[in-house]
């Protein structure tokens, strides 16, 4: 085992969001406004989010997925969050990247949209 893998065993497969930013939950909530168009539940609560990175100047980066490699919207969805999340107060750019690790699994929709899809 090389020493290179061994530092990257049990590192996480999602990067941690910057959540202590004060831009924090206005980016949740713009990400919240975006609903994938198959599916009545937007975006953030179907887990399709996972990392908001902001940086000291306010850059934001997210990091997101989609339920399916073949959806539909896939070229399209990175556009409508970051035409969300660029209008707020403070934020001065906006990235969004798709990755497709870890793949997205129903265990990650929030109770909410459990609850909204019938699956609790």
């Amino acid at each position: 085992m090389t020493e290179q893998t061994t530092q990257m065993e049990g590192a996480p497969l999602i990067a941690p969001s910057t959540t202590n930013h004060p831009l924090y939950d206005n980016i949740v909530e713009a990400c919240r406004s975006v609903f994938d168009p198959e599916i009545p539940v937007n975006i953030y609560d179907l887990g399709l989010i996972y990392t908001i990175d902001i940086g000291a100047e306010s850059d934001v980066s997210i990091i997101m997925t989609l339920t399916a490699p073949g959806c539909p919207v896939a070229g399209e969805m990175p556009g409508w969050i970051a035409d969300a999340v660029e209008p707020l107060d403070g934020v001065k750019t906006v990235s969004v990247e798709i990755s497709w690790e870890p793949p997205w699994g129903m265990d990650m929709m929030s109770d909410e949209a459990r609850l909204e899809l019938g699956f609790m």
